[in-house]
């Protein structure tokens, strides 16, 4: 039995765990015809990795975190889960383990491991740090610790290579779902909203940090939008995609919403939501990317503590925040961050969106460019093809 660990902190890396989990499970399958070992998975992850079979350490919720000041209140119990997760790794023996972005703490554990002189288990990280956004000098730091990168982006891999370490570009997993105009109808019917009213798609994050300082901006900024929208007689659904963890969360804080939102879990109901809306509000991340899959007219806005904000801005050296943005160098979806992230902002921004058809048109076409330099460079592949097959050959 061959031992794989994978090890992820939030709710995008959970997605791509579980894709590279199913990838391998498919080389397994064909390979167990030849006579090989069948892969065991170990280690962290949410919701879609134990679909795939993996039973979690601990809940990934508590390495879910993100910022600099966020960070500091839960220093003690990150310390003592790192040192959990390394003294798993050194009791299961796995032969390669694969951490998947979360650098805060999965670097820590890769300098661990380092630091016990270990060879085995091999290394590889996923997801690269954004050393060409700012702190380059973690491009040696990763050089360091591991034995591969696995990068989503083009133009990443030679900021690695120069350091030495064996760097592949995967492509983004995100372009592997199939995204059918049919189950956006579907949607609507199930929910039964009607064609001539606009469903907004509100996306604001599954950390209980993100949350917190972004559902009230939003719930805000969505009031604001439905008021101008009462003028002129449109109706408004809200619908907000969410992962159980976060959903149980949505319900448990208090209500702001001009009507009550549908809550969506699960990876299908929140493509078919997305392909139903006509507009989204959403969190900068991973999710702008799947609702550009989805071609859905978006603006993006994001709040941090302001410690954290200004520790960023004197390090950040990239113009833009959203990978459509950094991807085509100029701003195709708005940007509101920090003290630009009111109610008041976005909900003006929400209207001059909705009343634009010809800004929406040019956001769906500036998608197709972007997403499709995130397409794996191996032809008849997948990212996650291309991922298993990086993995195994460290194993």
């Amino acid at each position: 039995m061959r031992k794989i660990a994978l090890i992820a902190g939030e709710a995008s890396g959970d997605r791509l765990g579980a894709r590279l989990m199913a990838a391998l499970r498919r080389h397994a399958s064909v390979n167990a015809l030849r006579g090989e070992e069948e892969i065991c998975f170990l280690g962290i992850g949410g919701a879609m990795m134990e679909e795939q079979g993996l039973s979690s350490l601990f809940p990934m919720q508590e390495i879910s975190l993100m910022g600099f000041a966020e960070i500091l209140p839960h220093i003690f119990r990150l310390r003592r889960r790192i040192a959990e997760t390394v003294a798993f790794i050194e009791r299961e023996k796995p032969e390669v383990v694969v951490t998947i972005d979360s650098p805060g703490f999965n670097f820590r554990v890769a300098k661990a491991l380092r630091e016990r002189g270990l060879h085995r288990p091999r290394l590889i990280h996923y997801v690269a740090p954004t050393v060409w956004a700012y702190k380059p000098e973690r491009a040696a730091k990763t050089a360091a610790l591991f034995d591969r990168l696995l990068v989503l982006l083009p133009f990443e891999p030679p900021y690695f290579e120069k350091e030495g370490l064996n760097t592949t570009f995967v492509g983004h997993a995100v372009v592997e779902d199939a995204y059918d105009p049919a189950s956006g109808r579907a949607f609507r019917a199930q929910h039964q909203i009607p064609e001539d009213t606009l469903l907004l798609c509100v996306m604001p994050g599954s950390r209980k940090g993100e949350l917190m300082k972004l559902l009230p901006v939003f719930s805000e900024a969505v009031k604001l939008f439905s008021r101008q929208l009462a003028a002129s007689n449109q109706q408004l659904t809200i619908v907000i995609p969410a992962t159980p963890y976060s959903a149980t969360l949505l319900e448990a804080m208090p209500q702001n919403w001009p009507t009550p939102p549908l809550i969506v879990t699960g990876e299908e109901n929140k493509r078919a939501a997305m392909l139903a809306s006509q507009l989204a509000l959403a969190k900068s991340g991973t999710v702008t990317l799947e609702a550009a899959c989805a071609g859905l007219p978006m603006i993006t806005a994001y709040k941090v503590s302001p410690v954290s904000a200004w520790l960023l801005r004197r390090m950040i050296t990239t113009p833009y925040v959203n990978l459509i943005n950094i991807l085509m160098e100029r701003e195709v979806i708005p940007e509101y961050l920090q003290e630009r992230c009111t109610g008041e902002r976005l909900g003006d921004a929400l209207a001059q969106l909705w009343k634009d058809p010809s800004k929406q048109e040019a956001q769906r076409q500036d998608y197709a460019q972007a997403l499709a330099l995130l397409r794996a460079p191996v032809t008849g592949k997948t990212p996650s093809e291309t991922a298993a097959e990086a993995v195994l050959s460290l194993s």
